[in-house]
């Protein structure tokens, strides 16, 4: 049975601050026992204002690659690009977060998102270890919807246990994604939630009973406690 450990903040500053700090504290520590950080981020509104701090910290940067768990089907330089959203808040010009390894989703430089797909999975094989392979750290946002990475509600996404990576579809875009066996397989997972749309789908989140079919953000199952950080707005205590 999944485990959660719920904090909860006034605001989306107070948020943002939080969620930086957990991230920088997981590489710090991860960096004590191992080479290297290997940590997946997620795109959304909600954690740009977390990136713009995590960036300027001053952490062993050059030992950390970054990647990504999910990206729309389109050109890194679209505003709808999880890519350009790193760019314009962790990877801002300055930023000691520069001199990370950052490995970006092929999207429409290849002939489809099925090819995109298989290429991201070549890419986490070859610079992760395990079987399944492991991230140090995963961060996940959780829509309105109860979708997480592009793991939407009634995609064939859902089902799809073989593969790391996988073609989903959501609000208007295919998109590239994490499957349920690398989300579940990290070593330490967080969401990241605020607004109070999401009050709904947060709440179906931490009900033992709530199934995947209907909030997928419950297929994430790691063997550890996963790390809620969510603003007052987000929670409803009711």
């Amino acid at each position: 049975m999944t485990k959660y450990k719920v904090q909860i903040f006034e605001d989306k500053n107070l948020l943002a601050v939080a969620a930086s700090d957990l991230i920088a504290q997981i590489i710090e520590s991860t960096l004590k026992i191992k080479s290297r950080a290997k940590i997946a981020l997620c795109g959304g509104s909600t954690p740009k204002a977390a990136y713009s701090l995590l960036g300027k910290k001053n952490i062993d940067w050059k030992n950390v690659d970054i990647f990504l768990g999910d990206e729309r089907w389109v050109d890194i330089t679209s505003q709808d690009s999880n890519c350009f959203l790193l760019n314009n808040s962790l990877f801002e010009e300055g930023n000691p977060a520069l001199e990370a390894t950052f490995f970006s989703v092929p999207t429409v430089e290849l002939f489809s998102p099925k090819d995109s797909a298989k290429e991201y999975e070549i890419t986490l094989k070859n610079n992760l270890e395990g079987n399944p392979p492991k991230f140090d750290f995963i961060l996940l946002g959780l829509g309105d919807d109860g979708h997480t990475a592009s793991l939407f509600p009634g995609s064939d996404a859902l089902l799809e246990r073989d593969h790391l990576i996988t073609v989903g579809e959501g609000k208007g875009h295919k998109r590239i994604t994490f499957t349920s066996t690398i989300l579940s397989s990290a070593d330490n997972v967080a969401f990241l939630i605020s607004g109070s749309a999401k009050q709904t789908a947060l709440k179906r989140l931490l009900d033992q009973s709530e199934s995947w079919e209907r909030t997928p953000a419950k297929l994430v199952s790691p063997s550890s406690e996963i790390i809620v950080l969510a603003d007052k707005d987000s929670y409803s205590s009711g």
